[in-house]
């Protein structure tokens, strides 16, 4: 009995660390790459580069925003791929932003999605704020200079003094743009206190909101709600989180969404990346339901595309860091369409990590 035991959990083992570059649900395959790590003391126009928290990619350029609430700024950066590796990544321009302007003043600009119009060259971001506070979560737009132009209309359940209670640290975290164009999403790190707990070890129902804003009047016009997964790994130490840190719409109302796990005590593999194929045509809009722990409601589906777990033997350093921005790259050289993720290093605050830059590839099954 002990041998078959033993055998048991040798099994057990091998399923729980598969090594495989790709990822399959029924519409789609994510096939890992490369990875690249950027200097952890590089300079670029008297800032160092780190806290890299969203990415997006316009016609050869890369856009990158840092979440430095001291020094809010934005990269404008080349990536060049080599086939199926990454071979450098170039810093061309910082973009600092105009924070003496009396809308952003008093506003805690802790920086997290970054969304570029090539039409307009205006910025979208989106802010976590900082509820312990009292500042509240922000979408806004700024000119390629980084000087404010606008506000989005954020939610009154969603803002600092909210009844309903949004975390610290566990706000709009996602910022994606609408499959159509005509808008954008917002998704939050974590539940509303209201909404149900932050994901524990056991599975919860944590659901977060996703909201979708109209570019043109700046109001949101619809929201659905997503459940988070459990915290992945035991936590040795206090701390353990998991929740949403970007997404993409790639077909309508169909996403792909990141959900970054961390348990403390696992040294520099603490964190948990996982990507999920998420279809919400059947989810409930949740704009104007303020309590999903009473309201019934109907989830967006969602299923395992890839868990970065799986690239271990892949990765440079055998290390997947704390994932925070996804987008659509350039077209590969094969013909199909790449992804690159970008993680936010936290400038080495807390201990050592990277600024990792890696590249998928993405393909829709027909």
């Amino acid at each position: 009995m002990k041998n078959l035991f033993l055998l048991f959990l040798l099994a057990f083992l091998m399923i729980g660390c598969k090594s495989t570059r790709i990822g399959t649900t029924n519409n789609l395959q994510v096939r890992f790459l490369h990875d690249f790590t950027i200097p952890a003391e590089l300079e670029v126009g008297g800032t160092t580069v780190g806290g890299i928290s969203g990415v997006d990619y316009h016609d050869g350029t890369y856009y990158l925003v840092s979440d430095h609430p001291g020094n809010p700024r934005l990269y404008k950066t080349e990536i060049s791929i080599n086939g199926e590796k990454i071979d450098t990544v170039s810093f061309t321009e910082v973009i600092e932003l105009e924070t003496s302007d009396s809308a952003l003043k008093e506003a805690h600009l802790d920086l997290e999605g970054i969304l570029y119009d090539p039409d307009t060259q205006e910025f979208t971001l989106s802010s976590e704020g900082s509820i312990k506070k009292g500042k509240d979560p922000m979408v806004f737009k700024v000119s390629k200079r980084g000087n404010f132009i606008d506000f989005f209309a954020v939610p009154e359940n969603l803002l600092a003094k909210s009844i309903e209670k949004p975390r610290n640290n566990g706000t709009f975290e996602g910022l994606a743009e609408a499959f159509d164009k005509d808008g954008i999403w917002v998704a939050m790190e974590l539940p509303l206190v209201t909404d149900g707990p932050k994901p524990k070890l056991i599975r919860t129902r944590s659901p977060v909101r996703i909201t979708h804003f109209d570019k043109a009047t700046g109001e949101p016009t619809r929201q659905f709600p997503y459940r988070l997964e459990p915290i992945a790994k035991i936590p040795w130490l206090y701390f353990a989180v998991n929740g949403v840190t970007d997404l993409l719409e790639y077909a309508p109302d169909k996403f792909l969404i990141v959900e970054r796990g961390f348990a403390a005590g696992h040294g520099s593999k603490g964190n948990t990346i996982r990507i999920f194929d998420v279809d919400a045509s059947l989810a409930t809009n949740t704009l104007d339901l303020n309590n999903l722990k009473v309201s019934f409601y109907n989830p967006a589906k969602k299923k395992l595309l890839y868990d970065f777990k799986w690239a271990k033997n892949f990765l440079s350093q055998e290390i997947i860091d704390n994932i925070e921005g996804i987008s659509f790259g350039p077209t590969l050289a094969n013909g199909n369409q790449s992804l690159i993720l970008v993680s936010d290093n936290n400038f080495n605050s807390i201990g050592k990590q990277l600024n990792q830059v890696i590249l998928l590839e993405f393909i829709q099954k027909q």
